[in-house]
């Protein structure tokens, strides 16, 4: 969500705060604006939009010192405007917030009483005023700070800095990531290391409950109960930050092209590659005795989970449930002490699915993170975390990394299968050869991009479209649907082929494009029965599918799209690219901006 930046440095604060945060862009934001101080003196610059305009005001109106915090924020209390923007100041302190504090309104209350009064809307700008409450009581900045942490009710990730304090920042996590930089003389803050990666590959996680008093001669950190707590220091690969689009003209371009490749290095991490390619999840990966899964998940990666769901049923006989991380807790499911929950998240920050996570401790047997973040909370606090290794995704609408979650969940799925007893080494040995044959499938695919950019240009002009689906094709048009909602800002619904006739049916008319991801297999005939449906009602079906399918479809189709001849089981994940490429192509069409769309964000750190 929002992003956070402090500096204590030996140069000039603002450029590099400025830099910083063009780094934590990705996450989606609607206003921005920094901090320093300077000769002692507190001063701040904020500006609504994107970055550029507060580099704009920062030429005309310079902000000096060595010591400094910065802030991007996603609108939640308050529109987006430059009085709604971080930082907030109130007296002597400044600070910039990621999260959501829940008894702001209590807290105002009693501001009020003290004289102390709001000039924005923000739950933020409470956090200021207490902290100066209490150094108006006599406090230290230290003191004033951790006192009114034990205030706060809710999620954040925080950083304080001081009026005539050149030399001080306070940092303290809740529910939401911070991350401590090291460097020579000089100590960073940072939402996660990619925004610290140009200054520092030294980096120390706050734990849940953290805060930490951050100087430049080093860092203090204390736990939730004050206690001092060694955290330990960790190394970032420089290279794995880097975030250039690499001559393509979006991020989300590039990482649609990336696909092949870091399936076929996740494949390589988990079966070793070559001719004869062998299953290698670690250890601890044994589901024999597990009478159950819990797949939880937001957004696109729930609908990894539903795909997921498919094979560990059908090829390791395991029961599944899925649920939606933000709803996962509050339904108060019944879990088993022999089932395993499972969490999938790209950041491994996802605030809805750690909540879930930390619900499901010590009631299963075994809780797994997949994630594409080893470092982040998820992973930590997980039992057992499986990288996806994506790499660093950009693009908010994920990509990517959805391609690498559903590779990683069909090996989980294939040795569910072995640790069971439902696969023989034959049929595992089948399977494997059909997943190392996805990145040159994939490559195949990725070629189809100019075509598929010519029917954009149709879709582009629709107000509704929707995507059907049968088996683990339907959560494959739940995904579509959304990509294209993301990005191109265009109604679109997915629907298992088979409920069309139950409702959905009645929406279809000349001016609907309806897009039926179908391979060829068992289910093929029933879907061409569905299209037929569509185009009596003269309906335009686009339709995704082999050769031979759209060989047995017939005419009618308003325009298809040819893929290779793939293993029906994981045909989702060779059909996610046309579905990225069409949602990507309208969005071009229609002018809109594809890395970041309006209204959303690519970390979602608050509930």
């Amino acid at each position: 969500m929002c992003g956070i930046v402090g500096v204590l440095g030996n140069h000039e604060a603002a450029p590099l705060l400025v830099e910083a945060l063009k780094r934590l862009e990705y996450r989606g934001y609607d206003s921005a604006g920094i901090a320093t101080v300077n000769h002692g003196r507190l001063d701040r610059r904020r500006a609504v939009g994107k970055l550029v305009n507060l580099s704009d005001l920062l030429v005309h109106e310079p902000l000096a010192g060595k010591a400094g915090i910065g802030h991007t924020r996603w609108a939640t209390h308050g529109a987006a405007t430059t009085t709604n923007a971080h930082p907030h100041l109130s007296g002597p302190v400044a600070v910039v917030h990621n999260g959501i504090i829940e008894n702001f309104r209590e807290l105002r209350a009693e501001l009020a009483a003290a004289g102390l009064m709001p000039e924005s809307q923000t739950d933020t700008e409470t956090i200021a005023m207490l902290v100066r409450m209490h150094m108006d009581q006599g406090m230290t900045p230290v003191q004033a700070a951790e006192a009114s942490l034990h205030r706060l009710h809710g999620a954040f990730a925080l950083c304080f800095l001081f009026d005539g304090q050149p030399d001080l920042i306070i940092a303290a996590r809740k529910g939401s990531p911070l991350a401590i930089g090291h460097g020579d003389g000089e100590m960073f803050v940072g939402s996660d290391a990619i925004a610290l990666a140009p200054m520092t590959d030294r980096i120390t996680y706050l734990e849940e409950g953290d805060w930490a008093v951050v100087t430049r001669a080093g860092v203090v950190i204390r736990d939730a109960a004050g206690r001092l707590a060694n955290r330990a220091e960790t190394r970032i690969q420089i290279d794995a930050t880097r975030i250039e689009k690499a001559g393509y003209k979006h991020f989300m371009a590039k990482e649609i092209a990336q696909q092949p490749l870091v399936i076929a290095d996740a494949l390589t991490h988990y079966t070793g590659g070559g001719e004869t390619p062998t299953l290698n999840l670690p250890a601890g990966v044994d589901f024999a005795g597990v009478d159950r899964l819990v797949l939880v998940a937001c957004g696109t990666g729930n609908y990894a989970c539903q795909i997921a769901k498919y094979w560990f049923e059908q090829i390791a006989g395991l029961p599944c449930d899925v649920d939606i991380a933000s709803e996962f807790r509050y339904r108060d499911p019944v879990l088993s002490p022999e089932s395993w929950a499972v969490f999938v998240s790209q950041s491994g920050e996802t605030a809805d699915t750690l909540a879930a996570l930390r619900h499901a401790q010590g009631k299963v047997a075994r809780i797994v993170g997949v994630v594409n973040v080893p470092t982040s909370s998820i992973a930590r606090e997980a039992d057992l975390a499986l990288p996806i290794l994506a790499g660093v995704e950009i693009g908010v609408a994920s990509t990517k990394a959805f391609t690498c979650q559903l590779v990683t969940l069909a090996l989980m799925a294939l040795k569910a299968g072995i640790d069971r007893g439902r696969l023989d080494a034959a049929t595992l040995s089948g399977h494997l050869a059909a997943l190392a044959a996805l990145p040159g499938l994939m490559n195949h695919a990725l070629s189809l991009s100019p075509d598929i950019a010519t029917i954009a240009e149709d879709l582009a002009r629709a107000q509704d479209i929707l995507f059907l689906g049968r088996g683990a094709m339907f959560p494959l048009a739940l995904e579509g649907a959304l990509k294209l909602k993301e990005i191109s800002y265009i109604h679109a619904e997915g629907y298992a082929s088979g409920e069309l006739k139950h409702g959905p049916i009645a929406l279809i008319d000349a001016a609907v494009p309806v897009i039926v991801l179908a391979p060829r297999d068992a289910l093929f005939e029933k879907t061409v029965s569905n299209m037929q449906e569509v185009m009596a009602r003269h309906g335009k079906v686009l339709l995704v599918s082999d050769a031979a399918g759209i060989a047995e479809a017939g005419p009618g189709c308003w325009r298809t799209i040819t893929l290779p001849a793939f293993d029906s089981l994981f045909a989702p994940i060779l059909y996610a690219v046309p579905a990225q490429l069409l949602a990507y192509h309208t969005a071009i069409a229609k002018g809109t901006d594809v890395d970041q769309p309006r209204n959303l964000a690519k970390s979602v750190t608050v509930e």
